[in-house]
C-alpha cells in the first residue's frame, strides 16, 4: 500500500504544478522548469519506496523492462489516474486556476509524434538511469528525469497537446479545460506507446550487449 500512496502523491503535485504554472502569469517561460523541478524532488522523496514512476507511461515501460510486478501495475494505475484527477479538482476549483481561454482541437499527427518522442525520452532515460545495475545506487537519477521532462516540455510541449508525456496529466488538463475530449485519447494512446517502444528499445540494445540485469 505504501508504494500505491507514493504514487498517488507524486504524481498528484507534479499534475497541480503543471496546472497552476500553466494557468498562470507567474513564471512565463519558466513553466516547464517548475514542472520539471517538482517531478524531480518527487522522484526523490518516493523513489526508494515505490520507484517514483508518476505516470502510467512509465510504469508500463518498467513493467515490460521486468522491474515493476504485474500484480503492481493496476495499483500504480488507478493511484496515478486518481491523483491527477484531484489534483485537476483542487487546482481548478479550490485554487481557480483554470485556463484562461477554451482548449483547441489539436492537429494529431505533429501531436502525437511530439508526446510518443517526449514519452519515448522519459520511459528511455529512466529505465537507464533507474532501473540498471551499472547505476544502481547513483545520486543523479532524479535530476536526469526531471532535466528529460524539461528539454521535451521546452522542444515539444508546442504541437497542440501541450507537453503531457503522461497519461495522468493528460488526465489532469482534461478535466482542468487544458484540453479538449478529442485530444485526450490520441494523447494517452501516444504516451503509452512512447512507453513501449522506449522498453523495446532499451531491451534490444541492453541485452545485445550483454549486460547484467
Amino acid at each position: 500500500m505504501n508504494k500505491y500512496i507514493v504514487e498517488f502523491i507524486g504524481t498528484f503535485f507534479l499534475v497541480l504544478t503543471v496546472i497552476c504554472t500553466v494557468n498562470s502569469d507567474f513564471g512565463g517561460a519558466f513553466q516547464p522548469i517548475a514542472i520539471g523541478s517538482i517531478l524531480m524532488v518527487m522522484i526523490f522523496a518516493g523513489g526508494h519506496i515505490s520507484g517514483g514512476h508518476f505516470n502510467p507511461a512509465v510504469t508500463l515501460g518498467v513493467w515490460m523492462r521486468g522491474k515493476c510486478a504485474a500484480s503492481d501495475v493496476p495499483g500504480y494505475v488507478i493511484a496515478q489516474f486518481v491523483g491527477g484527477a484531484l489534483a485537476a479538482v483542487i487546482g481548478g476549483n479550490v485554487l481557480g486556476k483554470v485556463p484562461a481561454a477554451a482548449a483547441t482541437n489539436m492537429s494529431i499527427m505533429p501531436a502525437m509524434v511530439a508526446e510518443i518522442l517526449g514519452t519515448f525520452a522519459l520511459v528511455w532515460v529512466i529505465l537507464n538511469v533507474a532501473t540498471t545495475k551499472s547505476n544502481s545506487g547513483n545520486s543523479f537519477y532524479g535530476l536526469a528525469i526531471g532535466f528529460t521532462v524539461t528539454a521535451c516540455a521546452y522542444a515539444l510541449g508546442g504541437f497542440g497537446s501541450g507537453g503531457c508525456f503522461n497519461p495522468a496529466v493528460a488526465l489532469g488538463t482534461l478535466m482542468n479545460g487544458l484540453n479538449t475530449g478529442a485530444n485526450i485519447g490520441p494523447i494517452i494512446a501516444a504516451n503509452l506507446i512512447g512507453g513501449a517502444l522506449a522498453a523495446l528499445a532499451f531491451k534490444a540494445l541492453y541485452h545485445s550487449q550483454g549486460a547484467d540485469d
